[in-house]
């Protein structure tokens, strides 16, 4: 796990950029590799990178990493969980390795087969490889989105790098908010839409997409390849229950076991939930004495994820810890997070998860498996799935108003809705906004293509929905993860967000994953809905092998009490200069008036403040 950056120029002019400065911009990503750092030019061509050395941590896996005839360059974020197979594979065609680190088994495989390297790839990645002959850089990101990748294009410049802070401090990007994300993220607290970000030219590597830029012309020219986006659902009937809990099992246990190679310690979250119980229990049952970790505010409710948690961890055995959150460390940790990370958080659970990963990097852990991407693949939001349930029954109608999937999704899930902005915003970032046209029309673009992508059955409206939370709220949460761990530099992997484990879960039907509120019953009745109506298939699965307590437990979205906490904020908002550019008079009074009362309003608007005065102030 890694860092990255690179300036690529057109053929015939060299990177803007010295050594010196290159370094600088590279290592603004030393928290994401703090055990070893390397650059390369040539020609029209810098790379850089930063290494957090988890597969064979000798020098043979520092990066940039050249082909033996200097062809291929590559720099490199990410584990390929399937490097075993294409190691073999290249084997049988004569390639010989010099090292155990899956960057050179990247880097045969892209030499062999250039972009048909992304179906073979099962893994967590983002990488740059640029190719010396044919003038071309491609930037690859995998199917779920798990490592970020941004990228910025000038005239005749390409600068790309993990986290956008190293781009635009780079002398040639110019600086300034892109207030349509700005908006967008006031409504859905994440930090990036469909491509853009919150900062106007730079945009991200979406999930399963490779951005393709030659370097031969007068100026880069660039195109967009698809390597991935999931597959259809079944039929309704196509499989029952039993079936596929065994398949979710059987599945999941081949995709945490995928997830335990390392040359370096490795250990698991476990929050008390179904979740990250039935990866720790798999993970357990392959390490010895496993450690795991909570994080959470100490409270007397024996409900909460650090009570549960260690009911859990005893049944199973494994060594607990936990990172104990309090009021004061979290007004602390909050602002700091964003002057390091140059964005702003998405959920205040980002304070949680860095905490915890400082606490088990500090006992020599540098990965640690994680439990994202069950809710979005087998239905565990119990409220979004019953909004989602209910719309598609009444035909498209929210709150009496018939409308598109899409815009459905932005509304019944808005922290601040577009109908509060002209409230909201200054009139010039107002009018820059255009009534959230982009969000808007990002929705129901993004809406229709999952309804394109699940078949055309008697679920799919349904199975839409879902499949938007994949797309949408997964990514969001990945990047929360990954931005909150690499800032400890700590290796976050996510055993449900796997390529092979979407495939398989987004393969079942959803009747295995979800049931609604209210079920007919054959005297054309209602029968009392079950008390647990989500992740059916993976509930049944984990009978017998996961401590009952986490299989019917409610999902728990904000383990931390921040709506009280962030009153401590009461004076961000009044005090900040970007604030004031952005967001109307009454509308800083009335939400600094009572933080806690207004933290739908207040969460969103303190953190583009801190980022605003970060960068603009």
């Amino acid at each position: 796990m890694c860092g990255i950056f690179g300036d690529i120029t057109i053929r015939g002019k060299q990177p803007s950029i010295d050594d010196a400065q290159a370094i600088a911009l590279r290592d603004m990503l030393t928290h994401r590799g703090p055990d070893g750092e390397g650059i390369w030019r040539h020609e029209n061509a810098l790379l850089a990178h930063r290494r957090l050395a988890i597969i064979d941590p000798t020098p043979l896996g520092a990066q940039p990493m050249l082909t033996p005839d200097g062809r291929y360059a590559i720099t490199y974020n990410g584990e390929l969980y399937n490097d075993a197979e294409i190691r073999s594979e290249l084997k049988e065609r004569g390639v010989q390795f010099q090292s155990s680190c899956d960057t050179e088994t990247l880097l045969h495989a892209w030499a062999q087969w250039g972009i048909h390297t992304f179906d073979k790839l099962r893994g967590m990645y983002a990488f740059g490889v640029y190719d010396t002959k044919l003038h071309t850089l491609v930037l690859g990101r995998d199917p779920l989105g798990v490592k970020p990748l941004y990228y910025w294009t000038g005239s005749d410049e390409v600068v790309f790098a993990s986290e956008p802070a190293p781009i635009v401090s780079h002398p040639n990007v110019p600086l300034a908010p892109n207030w349509r994300a700005v908006s967008a993220y006031c409504s859905t607290i994440r930090c990036v839409l469909g491509e853009s970000t919150l900062f106007e030219g730079v945009h991200a590597v979406r999930p399963g997409q490779a951005v393709l830029i030659e370097f031969d012309a007068d100026t880069p020219r660039s195109k967009t390849i698809h390597h991935w986006k999931g597959v259809a659902e079944s039929a309704p009937d196509a499989i029952g229950m039993d079936e596929a809990a065994d398949r979710v099992w059987s599945t999941l246990e081949a995709s945490v076991t995928a997830h335990l190679r390392s040359d370096v310690p490795v250990c698991a979250l476990l929050s008390g939930g179904i979740d990250s119980a039935a990866t720790s229990a798999i993970a357990s049952s392959h390490l010895d004495h496993l450690r795991t970790y909570c994080a959470g505010a100490a409270t007397e409710d024996t409900g909460d994820d650090l009570h549960i948690a260690r009911l859990v961890a005893s049944e199973l055995g494994t060594s607990h810890s936990e990172a104990i959150i309090t009021r004061k460390f979290f007004t602390k940790r909050w602002p700091e997070m964003i002057a390091q990370l140059g964005m702003p958080l998405s959920t205040p659970n980002e304070v949680a998860i860095n905490a915890v990963a400082s606490r088990l990097r500090a006992d020599g852990c540098l990965v640690t498996i994680s439990g994202e991407g069950a809710d979005e693949l087998l239905a565990g939001y119990e409220p979004p799935m019953d909004a989602a349930a209910e719309f598609v029954r009444t035909g498209g109608m929210l709150n009496g108003v018939e409308m598109s999937g899409g815009l459905h999704q932005l509304l019944a899930n808005a922290w601040i809705p577009p109908s509060a902005k002209s409230a909201l915003f200054n009139e010039p970032i107002f009018a820059a906004i255009d009534n959230d046209r982009a969000l808007i029309e990002h929705m129901e673009s993004e809406y229709r293509a999952c309804l394109d992508e699940v078949g055309d059955h008697a679920e799919s409206e349904l199975a839409a929905h879902l499949r938007f939370q994949r797309k949408v709220n997964l990514t969001g949460l990945l990047r929360r993860l990954d931005s909150s761990m690499m800032l400890a530099s700590v290796e976050g992997r996510t055993p449900f967000a796997d390529r092979d484990v979407a495939a398989a879960f987004e393969s079942l039907p959803m009747s295995v994953k979800y049931a609604s509120p209210e079920q007919p019953d054959s005297n054309g009745g209602v029968i009392a809905p079950a008390r647990v109506r989500t992740k059916l298939a993976l509930r049944q699965a984990c009978a017998g092998k996961i401590p009952e307590v986490s299989i019917n437990r409610p999902k728990a979205s904000f383990p931390l009490p921040f709506q009280s906490w962030i009153a401590e904020h009461s004076q961000t908002l009044r005090n900040s200069p970007f604030a004031r550019e952005a967001f109307t008079d009454a509308a800083i009074e009335i939400v600094s008036s009572d933080l806690s009362e207004h933290w739908r309003l207040g969460w969103p608007m303190c953190n583009i403040a801190m980022w605003g005065d970060r960068w603009f102030g």
